[in-house]
């Protein structure tokens, strides 16, 4: 054992041996013996040894001397973190950004945006037979919400036949 680890060590043994009175004066003791030497990890790993033979109390003080020694995690660095812009309600949107609420089997499909109140309607083309999907204005809205009052193709839980 190197000579500042036996001194260390001696100093553990005392800290055993006195009473709570003397131990503040003996854990000062400790910190600056242990605070000399520049190899602090095998200073560490000793004084962890040490501690298992000790009663509870006496670790507790210990600890205090390793806690001390021990040297603190350097904080992360916080990362920036950018303020989402609000949704433009006007920006192009995608299938998953939209609910369906009417869903008739003969080809009209309504859907209302997720976030904002537009509505789009998809329906087949007379010319193609492809579907085609565009935005309605909210006259139109109110006016097919008018006409389809009542049928049986509004999707439950959407909520839009009403409003």
């Amino acid at each position: 054992m190197d000579a500042g680890l036996r001194r260390d060590h001696t100093i553990v043994d005392r800290l055993r041996q006195v009473g709570w009175k003397e131990r503040d004066a003996l854990k000062a003791e400790l910190l600056a013996a242990a605070g000399e030497w520049s190899n602090r990890d095998a200073v560490l790993e000793h004084l962890e040894t040490a501690k298992k033979s000790l009663g509870l109390e006496v670790r507790w003080e210990v600890d205090e001397v390793i806690e001390a020694l021990t040297p603190e995690p350097e904080p992360e660095p916080e990362e920036e973190v950018e303020e989402e812009a609000p949704a433009d309600p006007n920006a192009p949107l995608k299938a998953s950004d939209l609910d369906l609420v009417f869903d008739d089997p003969r080809g009209l499909l309504l859907h209302k945006s997720k976030v904002g109140n537009r509505w789009f309607a998809t329906q087949p083309n007379p010319h193609t037979g492809q579907p085609q999907t565009f935005e309605l204005h909210a006259q139109e809205v109110d006016q097919l919400k008018r006409q389809l009052a009542g049928s049986p193709y509004w999707v439950l839980g959407a909520g839009a036949a009403g409003g």
